[in-house]
């Protein structure tokens, strides 16, 4: 305990700055107008939540100091580990702590254990284990060291805790990729506090000053500060970013286990024994993965079956994401050809299409793929809308047949079966003759959702105007063809 008089060494985390709190100091340094209002084509997985950065600190000390409800300790199995986090917890908690870690009998990895905080200013200690980093295993890696902080996590929200101090759980010891165990922090806690962020106060990561560098970089991936921060930072975001909760997902190893294994799901009770033993082996739960090369060969001579066609086009899926994700695609993004709008009366996200922003003949249509990929893949998880306004194209707007063939074949099948509607806007015979023979002879599925809407007036009757960025050419030729409809709507200055 302190002298009395003397100042304490613990530290209050109500007196530390929060994570937004020196970016808008700069803006207001800068005398920038306020970021939020700006129109924003493009939304990140981690959209801007002014909410959830509020909670949120970064501080660099000794987590040992903090002043909060519970702080975190990284250990090994046995919780006897001899790490500058861990040395520094006993130093402060006293020896009470060891006697009290006895009664644990050790904690297994991903695991977290609670403690008192002895005489520490913290009132509990989560105990954790972090992961063991070989590269040979690093998925089992992976899902340990998100299993650390969401167990913690849970833990706190199970005891009301008010605030947790995190410190960084991958040890040097451990061997683990500081950035790689940086994007799993980061990503699990953002989950965590969308889902129960009423729960937690304030989540502190206390850092080293090797570690501050790392987390000032990616903290912007996962808890943007601004609209212009979320649009610089998305194309920064890994492969990967895990599951609702931030957990790694291995498409690989979702396997499907079926009430009876070795039976075709369509095979009747009454064949008993005189059932097909050879599908015994195919399926799912008997093997995880077989022959690629064999299955590109039985792909090609049309024998592969349908549930490996779609493992086989989810892989392929999977690859063009990744390229998309790593890709520059700045040049694409500034044609302002495709961007989220708002919802229409049923609720659904609205994306944009404008027709005479393409330029075909002088853009990269791969990257164009590209783009749309790495825009539409997390709008596409909810049911969604297209609207296209053909308002004004020619024959430099005009997206090849197979480029739209190639498109529809290669995203996953969430967008196809999410798109409830799709507006085609100011449509000419041509482009209705065209889209006829696309959603009649190339792509099946497509014609029932397509509605050629030839006013604005008959768009506003599915999405309030109030919902649509509208791009200005557009407005000034409804008006001209049409009349004025929505006069007080006004245009998009950025379009």
């Amino acid at each position: 305990m302190d002298p009395l008089g003397a100042p304490s060494q613990f530290v209050d985390v109500d007196s530390l700055p929060g994570w937004s709190d020196a970016y808008e100091a700069k803006q207001l340094d800068c005398h920038q107008s306020p970021v939020e209002k700006a129109r924003v084509d493009v939304r990140s997985p981690f959209p801007y939540r002014k909410d959830i950065n509020e909670k949120i600190i970064l501080w660099k000390g000794d987590v040992a100091l903090l002043n909060c409800t519970a702080i975190v300790n990284t250990s090994n199995e046995t919780l006897t580990d001899k790490n500058p986090v861990s040395e520094s917890i006993f130093m402060h908690a006293g020896p009470d702590l060891k006697d009290e870690l006895q009664k644990l009998k050790g904690c297994r990895t991903g695991e977290a254990k609670l403690t008192k905080g002895f005489n520490l200013a913290a009132r509990f200690i989560i105990h954790t284990v972090g992961p063991k980093y070989k590269s040979r295993y690093r998925t089992a890696a992976e899902s340990s060291l998100y299993s650390c902080y969401r167990n913690v996590l849970q833990l706190a929200k199970e005891q009301a805790m008010c605030s947790v101090g995190f410190c960084v759980i991958n040890t040097l010891k451990r061997c683990y990729p500081l950035e790689d165990a940086t994007h799993i922090a980061l990503r699990t806690v953002r989950r965590f506090l969308e889902v129960h962020g009423e729960t937690l106060e304030k989540v502190v990561f206390a850092v080293s000053e090797l570690e501050e560098a790392t987390y000032q970089k990616l903290l912007p991936l996962y808890f943007p500060r601004s609209l212009e921060e979320e649009v610089q930072s998305l194309p920064y975001l890994p492969a990967d970013i895990g599951n609702a909760e931030g957990e790694p997902v291995v498409p690989e190893r979702q396997i499907r286990i079926t009430e009876k294994p070795g039976v075709p799901d369509d095979a009747s009770d009454e064949e008993g024994l005189e059932t097909d033993l050879s599908f015994i082996g195919s399926h799912a739960f008997a093997r995880m993965e077989g022959d690629v090369d064999k299955q590109r060969r039985l792909i090609l001579q049309g024998q592969l079956s349908e549930a490996a066609l779609q493992k086989q086009h989810q892989r392929n899926y999977n690859r063009w994401l990744c390229q998309a994700r790593a890709e520059d695609l700045s040049d694409i993004a500034s044609l302002k050809a495709l961007y989220q709008t708002g919802v229409d009366n049923c609720g659904r996200t609205v994306m944009v299409v404008v027709g005479r922003n393409i330029p075909v003949t002088l853009i990269d249509m791969e990257k164009a793929l590209l783009y749309f990929i790495h825009v539409m893949d997390h709008i596409a998880v909810k049911e969604y809308v297209l609207v296209y306004f053909h308002t004004l194209t020619n024959d430099y707007n005009q997206l090849d047949s197979n480029f739209l063939k190639k498109l529809y074949d290669v995203v996953d099948a969430k967008y196809k079966r999410n798109l409830k509607a799709l507006y085609f806007v100011h449509p000419t015979f041509r482009s209705k003759v065209s889209a006829w023979f696309f959603t009649t002879f190339t792509v099946s599925g497509l014609k029932d959702k397509i509605h050629y809407v030839e006013s604005l007036q008959q768009l506003f009757t599915a999405i309030p105007p109030e919902q649509m960025d509208l791009p200005p050419f557009v407005l000034e030729y409804d008006a001209r063809e049409n009349g004025p409809y929505y006069s007080s709507y006004p245009p998009s200055p950025d379009l």
